[in-house]
């Protein structure tokens, strides 16, 4: 059974027992990401994920640290996002105490190491042009630019090239201080583990964690007038594209599943309506998906296609006209049920290791601070009826809120401009 439990000093443990596993995972996720930087340090918090395996005052090195985590066998990295931060250990189940040791002492205790910063310097340079040479990975960078502008919610996670190279130790000490508190921090063990044990190491290794207040973000501004066009030019074989509507609601917000279920009605799986219009009946794309992303103040739809240079206009038109079919006629019941059906099913079979559980259980309390079991989010989307699909969509799908990112070689944005419309 999950518990949660908070420490004296505020820092969050969530344990996530699964007695049949072989594993153990330790996720130690902080509310630090993209969206609390100032233009100035943007891609910090990436970069600081970064340096937090660069060397420690019990580890001074990179090679100190990787060789203990090897001689575990353990599988882990590091992650960020916009709203936060993830580190993860993953072990077999013997090997936890040692796990919440290294773990929490890359977390708390880094050097910030001046020379080992400027070479990781180069690393990330090399990981932002890795991107930009992925034209269905850069995107998703000119679709977040375009829908958010030049605001924390708008900026590439890594940060560009100049902000990159300008950065100081001064910062990370700075930020670190700042974001990376007990407060602000929640520990998720997973797996199988005797949770009196559990709590007793994470008491005594993150004993020395910093207990100041956290730092808050700014909210962003999400509002949109009439449609918008992002389209950058290069010489792809393939045309890359987003379409993407504002929701104009937060992850808080219980209409979430019915976005989830409308989402997963156009682009979930094969039998999708958009998987079987463009790519089945078309033919003119490989991949082609939709999916929903909500955070703590704002939120989209997405579309996401690769698709024939020749055809990509007649693919767009394809695509609006299928979402404004969901707002003029309810969906059967069995679309309905097989939507919510491959949907929950993608959520139970996600659910079967343990770094898996960890995430499902600490991200729902880093994002809202409230945990759902699975049975829970199971019954609330079973509850999505098509007339609330329905009724999402008539005020979701509006030009106001419309918005098209592409990459591909075209210079003429006038043509992409009179098709981005539901007004037909």
């Amino acid at each position: 059974m999950i518990k949660k439990i908070t420490l004296e000093n505020g820092l969050r443990v969530i344990l996530a027992p699964q007695k049949e596993s072989f594993s153990t995972t330790v996720l130690v996720l902080v509310e630090a990401g993209s969206k609390y930087e100032t233009k100035e340090i943007s891609g910090l918090s990436h970069f600081l994920e970064h340096m937090c395996f660069k060397g420690t005052k019990k580890r001074p090195s990179q090679v100190q640290i990787a060789n203990e985590l090897d001689s575990l066998g353990a599988v882990y990295n590091a992650f960020t996002g916009h709203e936060y931060t993830g580190y993860y250990i993953k072990v077999r189940n013997t090997h936890l105490d040692k796990a919440l040791d290294i773990i929490s002492d890359i977390y708390t205790n880094q050097i910030f190491d001046e020379n080992e910063i400027k070479k990781e310097k180069g690393v990330i340079i090399e990981e932002i042009n890795m991107y930009q040479d992925i034209p269905n990975r850069d995107v998703w960078d000119v679709f977040l630019k375009l829908m958010y502008g030049n605001q924390p919610a708008g900026w590439n996670i890594a940060g560009d090239k100049e902000t990159v190279i300008a950065l100081k130790r001064n910062d990370f000490i700075k930020y670190h201080k700042q974001h990376y508190v007990a407060k602000g921090t929640v520990v998720v063990v997973s797996g199988n583990f005797n949770e009196e044990e559990a709590i007793g190491k994470i008491k005594n290794y993150f004993s020395e964690i910093l207990k100041e207040e956290k730092f808050s973000k700014i909210k962003t501004i999400d509002s949109q007038e009439k449609p918008s066009l992002s389209l950058k030019h290069k010489e792809t074989d393939q045309t890359h594209l987003i379409i993407g509507i504002r929701s104009l609601f937060n992850v808080f917000d219980g209409r979430k599943y019915i976005l989830d279920v409308l989402a997963e009605v156009l682009g979930g799986g094969f039998s999708s309506r958009l998987w079987q219009r463009i790519r089945e009946k078309m033919g003119v794309a490989y991949y082609i998906g939709a999916g929903t992303d909500l955070y703590t103040d704002h939120g989209y739809l997405a579309v996401n296609a690769g698709v024939d240079n020749k055809r990509a206009e007649e693919v767009i038109t394809a695509v609006l006209e299928e979402l404004a079919l969901l707002k003029k006629e309810k969906i059967s019941k069995e679309e309905l049920d097989r939507a919510k059906e491959h949907l929950i099913g993608g959520i139970v079979l996600g659910l079967e290791t343990s770094s898996q559980l960890a995430s499902f259980y600490g991200d729902q309390e880093i994002l809202i601070k409230e945990i759902l079991t699975p049975k829970e989010i199971i019954k609330k989307i079973q509850e999505v009826t098509g007339e609330e699909i329905t009724e999402l969509a008539q005020k979701m799908f509006v030009d106001e809120k419309l918005n098209l990112a592409l990459i591909g070689p075209f210079k003429d944005e006038e043509k992409f401009e009179r098709i981005l419309t539901f007004n037909k």
